[in-house]
């Protein structure tokens, strides 16, 4: 995670996170930390809120019955976490997600489990309609407390060079 201290006054900072256009280097790779302990309730809260029925993700006894024995975390909040998780690292000074591909899910995540993710710089190059920006592409993975893939994916974001970010036009 990139931390960088801005004066705003006399003995007094301001902290900001995040990556310029010009901080990433293609093959770098950046561990996403804190990590995130999933809980039964995480879990039963996101599949209320995304309207998601399936009872792998909130029927105790029904998960009983499946191959994993009880219940599942639901595959998008495992995704959005990962996405969340990537934020200081990777986009905290986009100006635009351009688009998420290649998602792939590849093991179960379970209420008590810990996710981590780390992100490795694919791509960048200058954006040829925005001079003051630069197009980065990044590949996500996800990994339990164990070490297992859990997911990944491709993200690419519209990322503000130096001087051209929202944090330079208002006092943020």
């Amino acid at each position: 995670m990139v931390q960088n201290t801005k004066t705003v006054g006399e003995n007094r900072y301001r902290e900001s996170f995040g990556r310029f256009y010009e901080d990433f280097k293609v093959g770098d790779i950046y561990e996403h930390r804190p990590g995130r302990t999933i809980s039964e309730t995480d879990n039963t809260w996101f599949t209320l809120l995304t309207m998601n029925t399936h009872p792998m993700h909130f029927d105790a006894e029904y998960a009983k019955e499946s191959e994993f024995g009880k219940c599942i975390v639901c595959s998008p909040f495992t995704v959005a976490l990962m996405v969340g998780m990537s934020v200081t690292d990777v986009s905290q000074k986009a100006i635009a997600n351009l688009g998420w591909t290649d998602i792939k899910l590849t093991h179960p995540l379970f209420a008590g489990d810990t996710l981590y993710a780390e992100s490795e710089v694919l791509d960048k190059r200058e954006s040829s309609s925005r001079p003051g920006a630069g197009i980065v592409t990044v590949k996500t993975t996800g990994l339990n407390q164990d070490g297992k893939i859990v997911g990944v994916f491709s993200r690419t974001m519209l990322i503000a060079k130096r001087g051209h970010s929202v944090e330079d036009k208002v006092n943020y």
